[in-house]
């Protein structure tokens, strides 16, 4: 007897808000957004006093469900305001279509803030990257620079690959990049004598013995590099780059003699 009633002050109350996000204008809307039922905020996006400020705010909340956010991104306002597509790329509950749609319009370095927004899911940021590394080619260098020190570890590794030592300079300072990354840029026909020396100087990377015996299996290594970083290998690793094939006559040489070295001492 007693819950009949309840149910009915619960029906009235909440056609009530219906109604007001239907209704509401300028501070009560701000009001609206904070309601928890979906289909009130569904009731909201009708609203003719809804403007961009309203659904920025919206947008910030964690807890709105896919076909909400499906959506506010067809609505269009959402459509003509560059505001509002990088709040929709933010929001973690953003569906895998809608952030594909949005992503190409973002500015490059709203695509490297949206790898770092905190809450940012893995698909988002897989997705960011992946925008990020399309647009590589076709960046101007000052710009490629600045990404350099800014960008995730995956973009920075295919900065690096591009060879250019004035990139290179700046990735290999970067807290970002891997040794693994190094590794396959000394391997690739990119490096250079040049970007080879950075490595080989760089004060977090020099000492690496993997990269170390990198730098002495490339043949386009100066042979300064091989006078200094010989006498650190063992003598099995000397052996092993007299017989690579991959050295040139000159470089073998200076193995041989140090091994000579070795023999003699």
């Amino acid at each position: 007897m007693v819950r009949e009633p309840l149910s009915s002050e619960t029906d009235v109350e909440r056609g009530k808000r219906l109604y007001k996000a239907l209704t509401a204008t300028g501070e009560e809307l701000f009001q609206v957004l904070l309601d928890p039922d979906m289909q009130v905020l569904r009731s909201l996006l009708k609203n003719p006093s809804l403007n961009e400020d309203h659904l920025t705010a919206l947008l910030k909340r964690r807890d709105l469900g896919e076909d909400l956010l499906k959506a506010v991104y067809q609505l269009d306002i959402s459509k003509q305001s560059h505001r509002l597509r990088f709040a929709l790329a933010k929001n973690p509950g953003t569906p895998g279509p809608v952030m594909l749609a949005v992503l190409p319009h973002l500015h490059l370095f709203e695509l490297v803030d949206l790898c770092t927004v905190p809450g940012v899911t893995p698909d988002q940021k897989f997705a960011a990257e992946r925008a990020i590394l399309q647009r590589l080619p076709t960046t101007e260098l000052g710009n490629k620079m600045t990404l350099a020190r800014r960008a995730t570890a995956s973009v920075i590794a295919a900065m690096l690959r591009e060879g250019d030592p004035r990139l290179v300079e700046i990735c290999l300072s970067s807290p970002r990049l891997r040794e693994v990354a190094i590794l396959q840029f000394i391997n690739s026909a990119k490096a250079s004598a040049e970007t080879i020396s950075m490595i080989a100087r760089h004060p977090r990377w020099k000492a690496r013995p993997n990269l170390r015996l990198a730098i002495l299996k490339n043949r386009k290594t100066p042979a300064v590099w091989f006078t200094l970083l010989l006498p650190q290998l063992r003598i099995q690793e000397v052996r092993d780059l007299i017989n690579s094939r991959r050295l040139n006559p000159a470089q073998k040489k200076l193995a041989q003699d140090e091994l000579n070295k070795r023999r003699a001492g």
